[in-house]
């Protein structure tokens, strides 16, 4: 995309098209993703292949957690380097992505039943750079951020994705970033290269069931899934943004499953792409 389609883009409302696009969760797993190139990596990459190119994308970062939704709204959001103790090269990248302020309008219009407010401090944190730089490296399509409230119950996460739908009309790429079982406190760092207890593995395939047969109020209503879904979402930041890709869903559409993989004991990377 050349800076002059870059900045229509940034001028003018998004017009509908008849290809609705994707929806994706990403397991996103350490911040040190964006900068190897791996089996994750490589599906991430995979994955835009083989998607129409868009218009913008909106990622729903675990990593953004706020009381009330925000949407980033700024010409140019910064790359934030939002976590410690990792390699030099790490902090070094920047992701200059554009942004699109009347995207971010349009989406604070979309909703009836909620609030979305305009963000103009924040930028893209690792739950959207590390992912996004990979699927596009050029950094010329708009990227904004959606910060997930936490006020909200799941249903209302749920609900809201829901209301944002028709910007899958626009070519807009709506991607949850997270991890669908995710207890740090609880990583074996010998099985950082693969494996998972017994309990993550055993909830993850249930997670997986679940979103296969689109049996959705299960999944919002995860607490109830016994105590490995209390071992997997200690808090819910991670798992939250499965929501909004679920909530995305129509009926008809695919589910397939990619980096279905346990890392580390208590965490998976297993993505979800809806189509």
């Amino acid at each position: 995309m050349s800076d002059l389609s870059i900045l229509k883009t940034l001028s003018s409302t998004l017009p509908v098209q008849e290809q609705l696009m994707p929806v994706l969760f990403i397991g996103h797993g350490s911040p040190m993703n964006g900068i190897e190139d791996n089996e994750f990596t490589k599906a991430w990459v995979e994955q835009a292949s083989t998607i129409p190119l868009p218009k913008a994308v909106v990622v729903v970062s675990a990593h953004w957690f706020t009381r009330g939704t925000f949407v980033t709204a700024m010409d140019f959001p910064a790359t934030i380097h939002d976590f410690g103790g990792f390699p030099q090269p790490l902090f070094d990248v920047e992701y200059p992505a554009p942004g699109n302020p009347q995207l971010a309008t349009e989406m604070t219009n979309l909703v009836d039943h909620s609030t979305i407010q305009l963000d103009h401090d924040w930028g893209l944190d690792h739950g959207a750079w590390t992912v996004v730089r990979h699927m596009y490296p050029m950094a010329n399509i708009p990227v904004l951020q959606l910060s997930l409230d936490y006020t909200k119950t799941p249903t209302e996460h749920y609900e809201l994705a829901r209301e944002l739908s028709a910007l899958r009309k626009k070519g807009v790429l709506i991607m949850g970033s997270g991890n669908m079982v995710h207890n740090l406190r609880m990583m074996n760092w010998e099985m950082i290269k693969g494996g998972g207890y017994d309990w993550a593995l055993e909830i993850n395939d249930q997670f997986k069931t679940l979103i296969l047969n689109h049996e959705h109020q299960q999944l919002i209503d995860y607490k109830n899934l016994g105590k490995a879904a209390l071992n997997a979402i200690p808090t819910p930041e991670h798992y939250l943004p499965l929501l909004y890709t679920l909530g995305l869903q129509n009926e008809t559409e695919k589910v397939t499953l990619f980096n279905d993989k346990a890392v580390g004991g208590s965490l998976t990377m297993t993505s979800v792409r809806i189509s």
